[in-house]
């Protein structure tokens, strides 16, 4: 994940600096603070993406939701690095500028921090229940 952004920096010449928020793989809440801290990105720039510490890991949706999430927020003009990678897979970096359309779009929907809200948490037991692994 590191070296598709590190290429894109490289192509772009640029670095984390250019932008204004990232959003990452997010297995767990200190990867992706982790990446970020090695390009060169600060906290702020990613804390607004970072949404597994309060729905957990959701997989291959986890870069799409936290990049909703930086679009509920972000101004025009705002440049995004996402970078999204599969387990043992190739990973994609890419450079995306918010454009005044989003004003558009804005308010349509709830925002991902409502959805949040909402979220139910479910105990261990119900969760392998759910999976199958028990049976009751």
């Amino acid at each position: 994940m590191i070296s598709a952004s590190e290429g894109l920096f490289r192509k772009m010449g640029v670095s984390a600096d250019y932008f204004d928020y990232a959003v990452f793989h997010q297995p767990n809440g200190k990867f992706p603070l982790r990446a970020a801290a090695k390009l060169g990105f600060r906290k702020e720039q990613v804390l607004p993406g970072l949404c597994v510490t309060k729905i957990g890991n959701t997989y291959s949706a986890a870069v799409l939701i936290g990049l909703a999430a930086i679009l509920d927020e972000a101004a025009p003009g705002s440049r995004i690095l996402m970078t999204s990678f599969g387990s043992g897979a190739g990973s994609d970096a890419f450079s995306l500028r918010v454009t005044e359309e989003i004003e558009k779009y804005r308010d349509k929907a709830p925002d991902v921090k409502d959805f949040m809200k909402s979220v139910r948490y479910l105990d261990y037991a119900t969760y392998v229940k759910h999976q199958r692994k028990i049976r009751l």
